[in-house]
């Protein structure tokens, strides 16, 4: 991991002058929102006394929360079209550009396990799938299609094939042990499909003969293999808005920019009704990745980046005071979101492994006791709990606003 300015998970301030090709800022923008919102949802100070909207669906069905990772997939898609170009432009072959998505993809996945090592530093505690670790495959893999073709009309064939196909496995492929879908079993039931046989496959092989690598679920996991498929169709159609995006470089008024904006809005709209129809066959749910989970969340991704473009792409200086302190926020962490993710992860990590014994002769964690002494007071809520998760969004923060001050900006 390096200090110097990154070119997808990182952005200058909004105020900044940048001398070489202007950033899109409302991608900057929403990855910070995006950021925020991962670390709040992940972090309450009580996880059974949440606002259903911050918490994920039991299983099929979608909340607020079920739209985080899609959209921070997405725009990993966007970010990396504009990486590409940049790279480009300074003269790098495509077989440079394959060695540098292979080893930051590889940097991704090294960083997901040294967090999953933390606080306990033993190989048994591992766990292979995860965030970073979808990120890592879905940035690899898109990557690779967008030094093969940046041709919007290919990128939508691929894509159509990644959903349909994924529908085609896991409602007419019969699972070892279990029988058909639909026929012997529910379709998308929790234990029996066949994303779920494969992850415990592939646990089973790892627990053997690598003595780790276990499940988030135990018979399943949210980031595992095969909906990884799906995941790349999110990153994928985030690459297709950045190439829609980049087709526009007049300014903030101009008739081109409208355009754009009601054309990714518009976009947004079909994706999201066409992911609610899919899912009366195919429900939406967030732990296999279906395919009309991707088309629903794709097109809320879509919808909330074109809103964002329209408060700041190519905006004329000065901004409104207002608009300035409103938004700068999420600039500061969206220059370093890995950085403020890593921050939360270790964070938690910690104050959870640390104990201390109270007055009343009880062990408790460092995060329960702030929880508890800070904020319930004996009567945890899901206001107390919204209330801790802020508290712990301010506190990873800080960090971040440090960077920022600095003008550091971490890549991997």
């Amino acid at each position: 991991m390096s200090s110097t300015v990154a070119t997808t998970f990182d952005a200058p301030p909004a105020t900044a002058e940048v001398s070489r090709p202007p950033r899109i800022l409302s991608v900057d923008m929403l990855r910070g929102i995006t950021i925020a919102f991962m670390i709040l949802v992940n972090d309450p100070g009580d996880s059974r006394h949440a606002f259903s909207q911050l918490d994920h669906a039991a299983w099929n069905g979608c909340t607020l929360t079920d739209l985080v990772f899609p959209t921070f997939l997405f725009l990993v898609g966007a970010s990396t079209v504009f990486s590409l170009e940049a790279r480009e432009r300074k003269g790098d072959c495509k077989k440079t550009l394959a060695g540098h998505i292979f080893w930051r993809a590889t940097k991704l996945f090294l960083l997901k396990e040294v967090l999953s090592l933390v606080p306990y530093f033993h190989w048994t505690h591992l766990r292979i799938y995860g965030v970073l670790t979808r990120i890592a495959l879905c940035y690899l893999l898109a990557g690779l299609v967008l030094l093969t073709t940046r041709r919007t009309k290919t990128l939508l064939v691929i894509i159509s094939a990644l959903l349909v196909g994924y529908w085609v496995l896991l409602r007419w492929v019969p699972v070892p042990g279990a029988g058909w879908p639909v026929r012997d079993f529910p379709l998308l039931d929790p234990v029996n499909n066949l994303t779920a046989w494969m992850d415990r496959a592939i646990s089973v092989w790892t627990l053997r003969w690598l003595r780790t690598g276990t499940l988030y679920l135990t018979t399943s996991d949210p980031e595992g293999l095969l909906s990884t498929l799906t995941a790349v169709a999110t990153t994928l159609l985030g690459a297709v808005a950045g190439l829609w995006m980049r087709r526009t470089r007049s300014g903030w008024f101009s008739e081109s920019a409208k355009q754009m904006r009601l054309g990714l809005a518009f976009a947004g709209v079909v994706g999201m009704v066409f992911g609610l129809v899919w899912g009366h066959w195919f429900p939406l749910n967030k732990n296999l990745w279906t395919s009309s989970y991707v088309l629903f969340s794709a097109g809320v991704a879509a919808l909330a980046l074109a809103a964002c473009s329209a408060l700041v792409d190519s905006r004329p200086k000065p901004w409104p005071r207002l608009l300035e302190w409103s938004t700068w926020p999420w600039f500061v962490f969206g220059a370093n979101a890995i950085a403020a993710y890593t921050t939360s992860v270790v964070l938690v990590k910690a104050a959870s492994y640390f104990k201390m014994t109270g007055a009343d002769g009880k062990t408790r964690s460092l995060w329960n006791l702030a929880y508890q002494h800070g904020f319930s007071h004996g009567n945890s809520t899901a206001w107390t709990s919204l209330a801790f998760a802020i508290a712990v969004v301010a506190v990873c923060f800080l960090p971040n606003w440090v960077l920022w001050r600095k003008k550091i900006f971490w890549k991997i």
